[in-house]
């Protein structure tokens, strides 16, 4: 396995598990970030984390020492979300949110009315992480989905890396209400094409030469494998060599981290 650097014009790249986890920088964090600017390839930052807006990040990136990102280079499976219901139903339109404040946020900012409790004028249900989960909360999305809404997910990932080690994700809520409302979900997310292609139009590369870098076989490597993506895995997050090893579909190439994925480039 390996990867052609000269061939990397554009890079994209998952942030919990590969840059930080929680709010702990990774090793490696501000001297990638600088090689990547010194070799003038540029960058997104691509997550299935909908809980926090494009400009939560930029803020969490300046946090952590990285300046200068824009908002537009970040995706995030919440805004992905939005650019899908934009297209499918009009403005002002009540769309149910179990999530977090980002989501709401970016769907408010998008001109729709939100909520998070029961109403017969729902159009969607639209589900990410929520850290303030709780019985009513899933009740009233499953009684809106049983009653005819759409059912929409950011993602499907089970777990989500946090400094303490991997808890519940959104995939996990996700899961909850398709047994209660026996509704299958629509998912904007890794490892669907969306997020991917929201990706290739910000850094204006072709496919072939854009590397995506995670540390999920089945979310970031998968995904990308179908898009047509290079592919590097970390295991700073949640998949292990093992894994790898025995994926249907493996990576391009895996590094213990961002350290190690330095010294390969250089």
């Amino acid at each position: 396995m390996g990867i052609d650097v000269s061939a990397v014009k554009g890079v994209v790249m998952d942030m919990d598990g590969v840059l930080w986890r929680g709010d702990t920088p990774l090793p490696g964090l501000h001297e990638w970030i600088a090689l990547l600017r010194a070799r003038g390839i540029p960058f997104a930052l691509a997550t299935n984390n909908s809980r926090l807006t494009q400009l939560d990040y930029v803020h969490k990136l300046e946090h952590l020492g990285v300046k200068d990102v824009s908002e537009a280079q970040i995706i995030t499976s919440g805004t992905t979300t939005v650019d899908y219901i934009k297209r499918r139903y009009a403005a002002g339109s009540l769309i149910h949110v179990l999530g977090g404040d980002g989501l709401r946020a970016d769907l408010r900012r998008a001109g729709y009315t939100v909520t998070g409790e029961l109403d017969p004028n729902v159009r969607a249900v639209t589900v990410g992480l929520d850290f303030e989960l709780t019985y009513d909360k899933l009740k009233w999305a499953s009684l809106c989905l049983q009653a005819g809404a759409d059912f929409i997910a950011t993602n499907s990932d089970a777990t989500f890396p946090m400094g303490d080690g991997l808890v519940p994700g959104a995939g996990s809520i996700v899961a909850a209400l398709q047994t209660a409302s026996g509704r299958e979900p629509l998912v904007m997310g890794k490892p669907h094409p969306p997020m991917f292609a929201a990706a290739i139009g910000v850094l204006e590369t072709k496919r072939e030469h854009t590397l995506m870098i995670g540390d999920r076989l089945d979310t970031d490597i998968a995904g990308a494998k179908a898009a047509g993506l290079m592919t590097a895995l970390v295991l700073t997050g949640v998949s292990t060599r093992e894994q790898a090893a025995a994926a249907a579909v493996p990576p391009d190439a895996i590094y213990e981290g961002l350290p190690e994925m330095i010294a390969a480039w250089e």
